[in-house]
């Protein structure tokens, strides 16, 4: 008889927590989170109350199509129940965020724990043999290690997926920019997809509109910072995609 087994959905789940808190920098992540959303709910009206959404960006900003209102005064049941889903989505959010830097800083310790230990003998040889058995552009060099670093952000489905919401929001960004007669706040869609880092390329490329006389330089630089903002977050969904597919259990045995 087959032994019993976890569903695959909670082990899943079980996979993202161990990842959100197994790493120093993923729970010194959640502590920021943590502190920033108690600061949201305890004084509302400062500077500061929309810092949880920054934190948890970009699944957080996914909260503007429901009609959640953080910082609304609690009236009756429906209010709470509002600000009880909010918060609720922002931890999801948050722990999405930590497993994935959880991902990312054990993949890194990992590989570098095991290229000290696989220390080869000089060999005659083996240079040769190794680049023969490695595909074009991943033996060595600049070319081979981009593609490499860049490869989780197109070889799944979760990241390839992000990266169809952030091609839709600068493709509606680029027409309203270019072809609609008032675009109005259409760039606001590609910069809550691509945020936390977006909020960045903003701030160093916000000085060309003002400094460039051309009026289609600025939409263009945008949209090239969000895509690479976009290409920065796919990345990290992808590596979390990979530890997931790493750590899945193998099927039980038959005896």
């Amino acid at each position: 008889m087959p032994t019993a087994s976890h569903s695959p959905g909670l082990s899943r789940i079980r996979r993202v927590v161990a990842l959100a808190t197994g790493t120093w920098p993923a729970r010194g992540y959640l502590a920021v989170f943590a502190l920033s959303l108690t600061a949201t709910f305890v004084f509302p009206d400062s500077p500061f109350a929309g810092s949880p959404l920054l934190l948890t960006a970009p699944f957080s900003f996914l909260c503007v199509f429901l009609p959640l209102d953080p910082g609304a005064t609690l009236d009756g049941p429906a209010d709470v129940a509002a600000i009880a889903v909010f918060a609720l989505w922002l931890l999801l959010c948050a722990l999405v965020n930590a497993a994935a830097l959880g991902a990312l800083v054990s993949k890194a310790g990992a590989g570098a724990q095991a290229g000290a230990q696989q220390v080869l003998p000089d060999v005659p040889g083996t240079a040769e043999a190794a680049s023969s058995d490695c595909p074009a552009g991943l033996a060595g060099g600049r070319p081979g290690k981009v593609r490499a670093l860049l490869a989780p952000a197109v070889d799944n489905w979760l990241a390839r997926g992000y990266l169809a919401v952030v091609a839709a929001t600068l493709g509606f960004f680029l027409c309203a920019a270019f072809v609609l007669p008032d675009p109005g706040f259409a760039g606001i869609w590609p910069l809550m997809a691509t945020a936390p880092f977006s909020l960045l390329v903003m701030a160093v490329t916000a000085p060309i509109e003002f400094l460039s006389s051309t009026t289609w330089l600025s939409p263009l630089v945008f949209t090239l910072g969000m895509a690479l903002s976009g290409l920065v977050n796919a990345v990290f969904l992808g590596r979390l995609a990979h530890r997931l597919q790493a750590q899945r259990p193998c099927p039980a045995t038959t005896p």
